[in-house]
């Protein structure tokens, strides 16, 4: 993707929102007298009901500048800890690894309420050159797809103990990239990306966070689909010395060579694993860089249109349509009903890690950000804008949007005894084979349903445009 020269984010931030906290009002009028002394000409601290949607949308693509950019830089903070994990792959090293990609995931969770729109993340591509916008071309699936087809990268083993094993013409039957070096003997950016979903099979996935998270974890294997074998509350247990090679064995090695699941590998292949783990950064890298580029404002080709005052109705629309997507179909459907309903650890989206009780909540947090126009940086800075709310009230709709607000809060306090849980030591792929853990679970999609229903009332009220926000899960939520 084409460089742009970069200039830093100007944003103002407005410290105080009086929608954003406190007493709404009613019929539009927002606490007492304005600056001037005119009843309901301005909010409590002068600032609600002169936003406009253009002012909401300017907000929107500021904080989403913010947000991939804190995503490139922690994604550019965890290549750095794997090539220092693959030149001496200590315990140390492989540890702070795992944490570096765990760093990582907390500014991408909040980055998915910007899909479903034909933005940079679902639609980024190039055309001669130069970058432009195609629906379903954008980088979204290499970067962060699951679930995937973990036997096409390197060995699996099934839940017997057996190492799967084949060869580059039988992938699905357990063949991997990182052992056939006959077929692939270089590991290259453009090898992921030319086998990312092999023969057209959407599980196929050789790039991104998953696979990463896959080289650094390895396989959960943990009984799966049965209420007779209890789950233990461990990740994945790859060793370091997976990546051990003669070059680059580290001094606590006690004596352990090369392995690939089992002792006494081929050194050849434990070097090709670390490279593959270092292409897949770099790769994650390179195309976390092209989106946060084209938000860049001033330079960033999207950010430029998008801010357009012609287009802020329509950007508006996508704004809310993104937010009830994200959290009924792809948040509450596939990311947690199937995965409850059938009590499948494959189908939790960071199964290797056990880190899904964070994309559940960094998800909604995305989604309450969007609504608040709020987002706070990885550096503890925080952005804080124009907001749907706001807008929402200026237009005489202050129940809706006390009410969209609540809405969103209990989704928030729901996904956060997820969180905790997991935090306490019950991970998620633990707590849905749990009966009460489950009720904790639904109570969370159940909140999202109602928080979506309440963001078509608001698309509804605002008059702006959007596709069905319940069209990507055939789950009955």
């Amino acid at each position: 993707m084409k460089n742009f020269k970069k200039f830093a984010l100007t944003l103002v931030c407005t410290a105080v929102l009086s929608a954003c906290n406190g007493d709404d009002g009613k019929d539009g009028a927002v606490g007492a007298a304005g600056p001037q002394g005119e009843q309901g000409a301005a909010g409590q601290n002068g600032v609600a009901n002169y936003v406009t949607a253009e002012d909401v949308v300017q907000t929107n693509a500021q904080h989403a500048y913010a947000v991939f950019a804190d995503s490139l830089i922690a994604a550019k903070a965890m290549q750095k800890a794997i090539d220092a994990f693959v030149a001496d792959p200590s315990e140390a090293n492989f540890t702070a690894a795992k944490q570096a990609w765990l760093s990582a995931r907390e500014p991408y969770g909040q980055t998915e309420v910007y899909r479903f729109r034909e933005g940079p993340i679902d639609a980024l591509t190039e055309v001669d050159g130069q970058p432009t916008l195609v629906d379903g071309e954008g980088p979204e699936g290499a970067i962060n797809a699951w679930p995937l087809a973990e036997a096409l990268i390197d060995y699996t083993i099934d839940m017997d103990g057996h190492q799967a094993r084949g060869t580059a013409a039988v992938y699905q039957a357990g063949g991997n990239i990182i052992s056939d070096q006959e077929n692939f003997p270089e590991i290259t950016k453009q090898l992921l990306q030319d086998k990312f979903e092999l023969d057209g099979e959407e599980a196929n996935v050789t790039s991104g966070y998953h696979a990463i998270e896959f080289l650094l974890w390895g396989q959960d294997l943990n009984q799966d689909l049965t209420y007779t074998s209890t789950r233990d509350y461990t990740a994945g247990h790859r060793k370091a010395s997976d990546f051990y090679t003669i070059d680059n064995m580290p001094t606590d090695s006690n004596g352990a060579t090369c392995t690939s699941g089992e002792q006494g590998a081929i050194d050849a292949i434990c070097a090709r694993r670390g490279q593959y783990l270092k292409v897949a950064a770099e790769l994650l890298v390179d195309d976390l860089q092209a989106v946060t580029e084209a938000w860049t404002p001033g330079t960033g080709f999207h950010y430029l249109e998008y801010v357009k005052p012609e287009n802020a109705k329509k950007n508006l629309g996508a704004m809310l349509e993104s937010m009830g997507r994200l959290s009924f179909g792809e948040l509450a459907g596939e990311r947690m009903s199937i995965a409850v309903r059938t009590d499948s650890q494959e189908d939790e989206h960071s199964c290797f890690s056990d880190n899904t009780h964070r994309d559940i909540y960094l998800n909604a947090k995305g989604v309450q950000n969007h609504y608040l126009g709020k987002y706070t940086r990885i550096n503890g800075e925080e952005l804080v804008g124009a907001s749907i709310h706001d807008l929402l009230v200026k237009e005489g709709k202050p129940e809706l949007a006390n009410e969209l607000r609540a809405a969103l809060e209990a989704s928030m306090a729901s996904a956060s005894v997820i969180d905790t849980n997991a935090k306490l030591g019950v991970s998620f792929d633990v707590q849905i084979q749990n009966e009460d853990r489950k009720k904790e679970v639904y109570a969370t999609i159940s909140a999202l349903a109602t928080q979506t229903d309440l963001i078509q009332k608001a698309i509804d009220e605002l008059g702006v445009s959007a596709e069905d926000l319940k069209q990507d899960t055939e789950e009955d939520i």
